[in-house]
């Protein structure tokens, strides 16, 4: 059992695991730590239990059960949150018996996204993702249902008619997804306007906190939120990016992963992150100061191969070295680049290796242009990118970056 001390105190927590070895539950229990600071509240203290698997009615064994209600009265605990997902019988159960509202891991996550989205498309995605969720848990009655309205876990769209009849929930569910069905019609015309106009995307993804946005705003002064929090930024930011060699990307920031990310909001969030699935290349970015950087690169590895992004270039991104006291303390990954996106090192390189990995169908060429086709020029200034201009006495003399279809066109005035 841990004391976590701060100094701002608002809801005051208390977490609680059960241990059973499928995973990581100190590890886990520090995220939901980090999680809870996230939504607003304050840890005051942790339990840990170890149970061949969770007690059916209560989560936690007996004992432990009494022991969680006398500190629940002792530190004066306004909350509690559970490190799995809770049973309607083991919510009431516990709240029963400590007279603390409780909530488990996937209601807090779903808390955050509730407070964090800002666009249409990412409110509409937690209110069904809420719903979807909270659905089958209704009582119509007892604590959980009278608390819900002002605290953590209980924010968002899907809050305030919990108690309406189940068929109501589900006509909205139903319009919910038609309302993001037309959504996503709208982000795949977007998708394959840019790919007709040969635009490359690059998508970066990653652990939540790990320094997405950072390197977002430092790339191309985006503004998009950058804290350190989980899930500081939900909604997806597009920005064009110029490179070394003259080729323009646009960059795509993708909402943070988490470890066990409830699967409701993997498909929630699953035409956000299709982002990564459709992008040329992906930057997988890492906490690279973070004692778990290998697992955290491996849940974002994992979902991406969920995603179908296995034939993606993929360049690890380990942000945040200058934290580190020397660079070979650094995860060993393939294909990597370190970095400091606030401190603004190694972006040289990491711009360099997204040239490196650009889509087979973008060329650098160097053409010798007659001046009776001089409008060929203005075509390589609309439709590619025009690195260096120079006429001379032959003719007018172009470096540019061009794809596959436009290569075709120009290819007889090459110079080799």
């Amino acid at each position: 059992m841990t004391l976590i001390e701060t100094e701002e105190k608002i809801t005051r927590a208390l977490l609680v695991t059960v241990d059973c070895g499928k995973f990581d539950a100190e590890s886990s229990l520090e995220e939901l730590c980090e999680l809870v600071k996230s939504a607003g509240a304050e840890p005051v203290m942790t339990v840990l239990q170890k149970l061949n698997r969770p007690e059916t009615a209560t989560f936690v064994g007996t004992g432990k059960l009494e022991e969680i209600t006398e500190i629940c009265s002792q530190y004066e605990i306004d909350l509690i949150v559970c490190d799995s997902e809770l049973s309607p019988t083991q919510i009431k159960t516990l709240e029963k018996a400590t007279d603390v509202r409780t909530i488990d891991r996937t209601t807090l996550i779903l808390d955050i996204f509730a407070l964090r989205a800002k666009s249409r498309e990412g409110k509409l995605q937690v209110e069904l993702a809420q719903l979807k969720y909270l659905l089958p848990r209704l009582t119509g009655k007892g604590v959980e249902m009278s608390r819900l309205g002002g605290g953590i876990g209980t924010r968002g769209p899907g809050e305030t008619k919990l108690e309406t009849d189940r068929r109501h929930i589900h006509r909205k569910m139903e319009t919910l997804k038609e309302q993001l069905a037309d959504i996503e019609k709208h982000r795949k015309r977007l998708r394959d306007r840019r790919e007709k106009d040969g635009v490359i995307t690059v998508a970066i993804v990653g652990y939540t906190n790990a320094g997405k946005s950072t390197l977002m705003n430092f790339l191309t002064d985006a503004g998009v939120l950058a804290q350190d929090k989980l899930f500081a930024t939900l909604d997806p930011t597009s920005r064009s990016l110029k490179l070394p060699s003259g080729v323009t990307v646009m960059l795509i920031d993708t909402v943070g992963l988490v470890r066990r990310l409830p699967h409701g909001l993997v498909e929630a969030f699953k035409s956000t992150l299709e982002e990564a699935a459709y992008s040329d290349i992906i930057l997988n970015v890492c906490d690279a100061s973070s004692e778990e950087a290998s697992e955290h690169m491996e849940v974002t590895k994992n979902l991406l191969a969920e995603l179908g992004c296995k034939d993606t270039p993929i360049i690890n991104v380990l942000n945040k070295c200058d934290k580190l006291p020397d660079i070979s303390y650094a995860p060993n990954v393939p294909n990597s680049v370190f970095i400091s996106a606030k401190k603004g090192t190694g972006i040289h390189e990491l711009l360099q290796a997204i040239d490196d990995n650009l889509p087979v169908r973008i060329k650098k060429v160097k053409l010798l242009i007659p001046f009776s086709q001089a409008g060929l020029s203005s075509e390589i200034r609309t439709k590619a990118t025009l690195i260096s201009e120079e006429y001379t006495e032959q003719g007018i003399l172009i470096e540019a970056t061009v794809d596959e279809l436009m290569y075709k066109k120009l290819e007889e005035y090459l110079v080799v």
